[in-house]
């Protein structure tokens, strides 16, 4: 069954079937989950060889943004790229803490917190994994090498309900 196209003076309309509502429903479904699903797909910059890159690897219930190198704003949230030597990184992680940790409630409490990692041997080329979790209300961060080794920690720099 064809749509019946209906002309005004300065305007097209079409007017489809129906039967076609479902399937307009799933085009328009399909559009927005792409969009939203490319939300972060602007891509990566390519990591200069020059400079240490710090992979940013959240768990799925929370998450963790870039904020500072020492103690200056860091323009993206999405990964840390350092001239090799000693840096502070400043990172904001953002996870609940489970109803079992809190007491008599239904729902977790979240908890919005910066941490602080410290690291004196950034190597240019070389990429880093920065990765975060949580033991009750008490964050932690940990700074992985390409070997997977532990190479740094970070420490709480203040936290806050949210």
């Amino acid at each position: 069954m064809r749509g019946v196209v209906s002309l005004r003076p300065g305007s097209i309309k079409t007017i489809l079937p129906a039967r076609s509502f479902a399937m307009r429903t799933m085009l328009a479904a399909s559009a927005l989950l792409a969009l939203a699903g490319c939300a972060g797909c602007a891509g990566l910059p390519d990591p200069d060889p020059s400079q240490a890159w710090v992979d940013l690897a959240p768990s799925q219930d929370d998450s963790l943004h870039a904020v500072e190198v020492d103690e200056r704003e860091w323009a993206d949230t999405r990964y840390f790229q350092v001239s090799p030597g000693n840096h502070q990184l400043t990172v904001r992680y953002l996870f609940p803490v489970a109803p079992s940790n809190i007491g008599p409630v239904s729902e977790p409490l979240w908890r919005d917190c910066q941490l602080n990692l410290k690291f004196k041997d950034f190597s240019a080329g070389q990429k880093y994994r920065l990765q975060a979790g949580s033991i009750g209300f008490r964050p932690w961060a940990k700074l992985y090498d390409e070997q997977q080794n532990v190479v740094g920690s970070g420490e709480p720099a203040g936290c806050q309900r949210t």
